[in-house]
């Protein structure tokens, strides 16, 4: 890709970094080479090759990784927005209509009042009221869900004028009133009103039902009558409810004020759904009948807007006539507010969220992160040279009839109905978001590229969205475990990234794609390298060179040199050394245990046995975990099965180093043999402080459960006495 520019926005290529990667690249490579023929030279040097087939398995699955991650920075590129320019293209009254589509699944993990704060700052954005429109997806078809939104009609009439008039950044009214310090009568008042609706929205979500003298306006009575006997879940009849609608609802200053729709698509215990690419697709086709903007923009309930100006830079893309005919997405990096200074979980992803998209962006475009992602609605229905006639099909409706009216209301609640998509068998295949998979976002992103489209990545200085992390390990895991069971199904699919990929993108793009969906098998050679050297450690075995060996050097050039060149793209994306560090760890714990018990889960599967489906994560914090989070402080408090091998990992870990102290101390020579096997103990234990602190000396709820500690000490026992068999 070459450097660009238009008055709209520029492209620059980082050659500086372009070159020092490919240096370096090149130096590793050549380094890695080495490793393999020493690892030849001494596979039957040794008294037990068994042991060195384990660490020529993982050296080879690390080597596989490092070159598939090389394409993240063989062509590094930097991209501005000038948006302040855009008068000089196109009029207010002509920029395009945006609808925005909002999924949310279960009241009671993802706070009704965090999708209002969503819901509201997106109503406010700085953009021609009569053309954006905002869908609400319900996927649980919860009265809770509703209610917070009429609430957030209600409150949008007063909140959007205020934000105007004032000029104000932060829209998120909850974010805005907690750093706000101003105290004006308009402030006051605005306030006061956001406060009644929180606490009106807050009662009803600890009551768990929307109670009738909560109703005063018999519209509102007639909407929640739908929830019926019998409605469940799981099975209720698709329910789409106009909020406000710009042609006839003004706000307080009476100007009209943007679309707000509730979205609750029909479920059957009898159909499949696909989760939230099922719903996504609904919103796909009820947007479609009611106002059918060309530009989409997805994001998660809990992602609220951080710039009022985000639309206008994404038009700097979408009405440049040079790139907009093949432009199918523009990705904003997912970035989070409420992280503590050290980011204890890793919760930022700098690398997935940031630093690999924006590798992706200098090969064509970065994947597809799922929210903050504005799409050409025509890229979700098939190739740039096959949306032409589509465009015309799907206009073909009459656009003259209100969004409210019975017909349309009708209509989008047909496309919203359990049968469509079985009578239109190319939705999740052919068109809209792709099914198949539990990571539908990245799945849809690479088939979009694999079809032709383009993407681009915009990472403004100011976060374009905020969201919300989870704050205990146990979620983080479950999540993370997740997104590596997607990956598999990309692996293993039809269009694998592996062989469908490479042919339709070329090995450097395709080879992003294929790092991504061979994330869960970091979980070998970490875990490999976690027990293996180990347990030799404890039988005073040596496996790698000794200190006076040449081959010694490679060995220190490998780590140093993969830790360091981390680091400094880390630092690079503005991190700290203390992020960094727990990131790492947290690369460590997720190859030990979520991309583990993903592979296994994934296995079972194929197998046949029964697993678990989708979980959403969980957004609401108790009090003491989010003490604890501040304090940095790890959580270990549920009894998760996934605990079980970080802590197994952490005994073994801890013995052989105190075992290998105790060897050197008293046989000073066996150094010479031990030192790396020592080394990599002790990093492993400094890696798993906090574990020790869990299981050894915490009291208080964040504790590791005994049920933890008992079987992990079980299993770390008999993985040694069963090492011990298999070397003797």
């Amino acid at each position: 890709m070459e450097e660009s520019s238009s008055s709209l926005h520029s492209l620059k290529v980082m050659y500086g970094r372009k070159l020092l990667n490919r240096i370096f690249s090149s130096v590793y490579g050549f380094a890695i080479i080495a490793l393999f023929y020493h690892h030849l030279f001494t596979l039957t040097a040794v008294p037990l090759p068994g042991l060195s087939i384990f660490m020529l398995v993982s050296d080879f699955i690390l080597a596989f990784m490092w070159f598939t991650s090389q394409s993240f920075f063989i062509n590094p590129v930097t991209r501005q927005q000038f948006p302040e320019k855009l008068k000089q293209w196109v009029d207010n009254k002509d920029f395009p209509a945006i609808d925005v589509f909002i999924c949310t699944a279960d009241p009671f993990k993802e706070p009704p009042l965090t999708t209002v704060n969503t819901v509201l700052s997106v109503l406010a954005y700085d953009y021609p009221t009569e053309k954006l429109s905002v869908y609400v997806s319900d996927d649980g078809g919860s009265k809770l869900i509703l209610f917070a939104l009429m609430e957030a009609a209600g409150f949008a009439r007063s909140w959007v004028p205020y934000c105007r008039e004032n000029k104000i950044e932060q829209r998120c009214p909850e974010e805005y009133f907690r750093r706000n310090h101003t105290i004006t009568s308009q402030f006051q008042i605005i306030e006061n009103l956001y406060m009644d609706m929180k606490m009106r929205i807050e009662n009803i979500v600890e009551r768990g039902e929307v109670v009738d003298e909560c109703i005063s306006d018999p519209q509102q009575h007639q909407a929640f009558s739908k929830w019926t006997k019998g409605f469940t879940p799981k099975d209720h009849p698709a329910i789409i409810q106009v909020l406000l609608e710009s042609d006839k609802d003004k706000d307080i200053k009476g100007y009209s004020i943007p679309n707000l729709i509730y979205v609750s698509r029909e479920k059957s215990t009898t159909s499949l759904h696909h989760f939230k690419a099922g719903a996504l697709n609904a919103l796909v086709r009820v947007s479609e009948a009611m106002t059918n903007a060309p530009i989409i923009l997805t994001l998660d309930c809990d992602m609220y807007s951080n710039d009022p100006q985000t639309p206008q830079r994404v038009l700097c893309y979408f009405c440049d006539p040079s790139i907009r005919s093949k432009l199918g997405y523009v990705q904003f990096p997912q970035r989070y507010h409420g992280l503590n200074d050290a980011d204890l979980y890793g919760g930022d992803n700098v690398r997935t969220f940031r630093i690999s998209p924006s590798g992706l962006d200098g090969l064509g475009g970065p994947d597809n992160c799922g929210t903050g992602c504005f799409f050409n609605r025509s890229a979700l229905y098939g190739s740039p040279s096959s949306v032409t006639s589509l465009e015309h099909s799907r206009d073909s409706h009459t656009r003259s009839m209100a969004i409210s009216s019975v017909s349309v209301v009708e209509l989008a609640s047909h496309a919203a109905s359990c049968n469509y998509e079985y009578n239109n068998t190319e939705w999740g295949t052919k068109v809209g978001i792709k099914y198949g998979t539990l990571v539908e976002d990245i799945y849809t992103g690479y088939m979009m590229h694999c079809e032709g489209w383009d993407s681009i990545f915009c990472d403004p200085e100011r976060p374009a969205f905020l969201g919300e992390v989870p704050i205990n390990l146990d979620d983080v895991l479950s999540q993370v475990k997740r997104w590596a069971f997607g990956h598999l199904e990309v692996l293993s699919c039809k269009h694998s990234p592996l062989t469908f990929g490479t042919k339709a993108l070329g090995i450097l793009r395709a080879n992003c794609y294929i790092h991504y969906v061979f994330w869960p098998f970091w979980c070998i050679p970490v875990t490999l390298y976690a027990c293996v050297p180990q347990l030799s450690l404890l039988n005073n075995i040596s496996i790698f060179p000794k200190v006076s060996d040449p081959w010694f050097f490679l060995y220190v050039f490998l780590f140093f040199g993969a830790y360091a060149h981390d680091f400094v793209q880390f630092i690079l994306f503005k991190g700290t050394t203390k992020r960094w560090w727990n990131d790492q760890r947290m690369w460590y714990v997720k190859a030990l245990s979520p991309f583990l018990f993903a592979s296994i889960e994934y296995l079972t599967k194929k197998l046949g046995i029964t697993t678990k489906g989708f979980n959403v994560t969980n957004k609401v914090a108790g009090q003491d975990e989010r003490k604890m989070y501040d304090q940095s402080v790890f959580s270990f408090g549920i009894p998760s099965p996934m605990f079980v091998p970080l802590a197994t990992v952490s005994i073994i870990n801890l013995i052989a180093f105190v075992k290998g102290i105790e060897t050197v101390i008293f046989r000073m020579e066996s150094l010479d043999e031990l030192f790396i096997q020592l080394f990599i103990a002790g990093f492993a234990v400094v890696n798993c402080l906090p574990i020790y602190e869990a299981m050894l000396l915490r009291s208080d709820h964040g504790k590791m459960p005994k049920k933890i500690v008992i079987t992990s000490s079980v299993l770390a026992g008999v993985l040694c006495i069963a090492f011990s068999l298999f070397v003797s």
